[in-house]
């Protein structure tokens, strides 16, 4: 795809993304221990809210595996740009 066929706020976009990685992780850890306050109450059972912050955890551990796979996928595709690669000198000088 050529820089004319982008669309015009890919960039913007892929910057967002990369920055919501922190709130992602926040995010899930808050979910996590809500859902389990919430079944702590509704069964009267302690071990439940750990429950809770061990999925919360997870969830914040998978979401950044996710960000880590991309990143080395884009890693990857620059690798194989020519224009990054290690080139060897030519040196004319080897009497």
């Amino acid at each position: 795809m050529s820089e004319e066929e982008k669309p015009k706020y890919r960039d913007i976009v892929e910057g967002i993304d990369a920055l919501s990685l922190g709130i992602s992780i926040v995010v899930a850890i808050l979910l996590g221990v809500g859902i389990g306050l919430w079944l702590k109450n509704l069964f009267d059972a302690p071990w439940l809210l750990w429950l809770g912050v061990f999925w919360g955890v997870g969830g914040a551990v998978f979401n950044i595996y996710k960000a880590y796979k991309r990143e080395l996928l884009e890693f990857e595709k620059i690798a194989q740009n020519p224009r990054y690669q290690i080139q060897q000198t030519k040196d004319e000088d080897e009497d």
